[in-house]
């Protein structure tokens, strides 16, 4: 059984500094291990009254999992509503440890497991709770919307959470209200947020490894050779590449923009695990990620969420088979203040967004 080294990713902390953190892949599959492994997960989630609930991003061996047991693949709105609505005892989370954390949140009296829960956001870890309230509290005339992609102490400090297939709507909706907004972390979903709805935000400073490192004039380098091709772009990234984008949108909006724009080739600019669930719906269909580097240079996370990288199915059967250190553990009483803005995001979901669903909704 092959392990994989740790690597150490450096992501800019909110005061300019550069922080350093560890990402451990998963153990790689020997060849012809996957099928055992698959059947022996479904019949513990089975056993177990799990639900498994996967992020676009993760592997394809657990998005299809997911869908084939009757979990969900989806962006991480889909994945807060999924796993609050679903019957099951117990959720799996196949992703980041935020989304652990909100899992937990919103349904604190289930068991919420996950198969490693060192695996961290750069935006989140960009955001430490003590220094975010403090940055709040010199703004108290600003109302506070902080994105999915933060701990469960800085959502209690919040008065609204958002995901990227909300955040226009919902700041666009407090903008027309009067409100001035403080908002946190990714400055680049901010910037793109507030050109869009014309708001007053205050930024915070923090970015995701992963949209950070697309680059404009390599995109534009690239449609020159893909003449045809549709540009998909998610708003994590930098103004210069969402200028050039044909679709700006969530994990979701990007598959449902695909879906709609009707080409035979799109430039891809997200994490590549999206292109698995976008391959599935649009057979024939062309998809290629967006440049990273730039000339010359190296690529940190080479459009992959090195974190989202550390689930796999070992560490996934090491969960199920109730191995310790998987359980995810909130402070209740932080658990019920970061409740609050959750469900103000969702019940305004429910208002607005009836439509949108991930891949493998029950």
């Amino acid at each position: 059984m092959a392990v994989a080294k740790p690597i150490q990713i450096r992501f800019e902390r909110y005061n300019g500094d550069v922080g350093i953190a560890p990402a451990k892949p998963p153990e790689v599959l020997a060849p012809g291990e996957k099928p055992a492994l698959v059947e022996r997960a479904k019949k513990l989630l089975k056993e177990r009254d799990a639900v498994l609930v996967a992020h676009y991003y993760v592997h394809p061996d657990l998005q299809d999992l997911a869908q084939d047991s009757g979990g969900t693949v989806s962006d991480s709105l889909e994945m807060a509503r999924f796993g609050h609505e679903h019957k099951a005892r117990t959720i799996v989370v196949a992703g980041v440890r935020f989304m652990g954390e909100t899992a937990k949140i919103l349904n604190p009296e289930k068991r919420v497991l996950m198969p490693d829960l060192q695996a961290e956001c750069s935006l989140d870890l960009a955001t430490p709770a003590d220094q975010f309230s403090a940055f709040c509290d010199q703004h108290p005339d600003r109302v506070v919307v902080v994105y999915a992609n933060t701990s469960a102490a800085v959502k209690a400090r919040a008065d609204w959470m958002v995901t990227s297939s909300i955040a226009e709507k919902i700041v666009g909706e407090l903008h027309r209200q009067g409100k001035k907004i403080l908002w946190a972390p990714d400055k680049h979903l901010g910037d793109y947020v507030q050109r869009v709805t014309g708001a007053d935000m205050l930024m915070w400073n923090a970015a995701c490894v992963v949209h950070e490192e697309f680059k404009a004039l390599q995109l534009e380098e690239l449609k020159l050779k893909h003449p045809g091709a549709k540009v998909l772009v998610h708003p994590e990234s930098p103004r210069a590449v969402i200028a050039m984008a044909d679709a700006v949108g969530s994990t979701t909006g990007i598959i449902q923009a695909a879906e709609r724009l009707g080409a035979k080739e799109y430039i891809v600019a997200t994490d590549n695990g999206i292109i698995h669930q976008m391959r599935k719906r649009m057979p024939g269909v062309s998809f290629i990620e967006a440049p990273t580097a730039g000339k010359g240079a190296t690529c940190q996370s080479c459009a992959h969420c090195p974190w989202m990288a550390m689930n796999g199915l070992h560490n996934l059967l090491d969960t199920l088979e109730g191995k310790p250190g998987h359980e995810v553990f909130v402070d209740p009483e932080v658990g019920r203040r970061a409740k609050v803005p959750i469900e103000r995001m969702l019940e305004f979901a429910k208002r607005n967004l009836p439509q949108m669903k991930g891949s493998g909704d029950a």
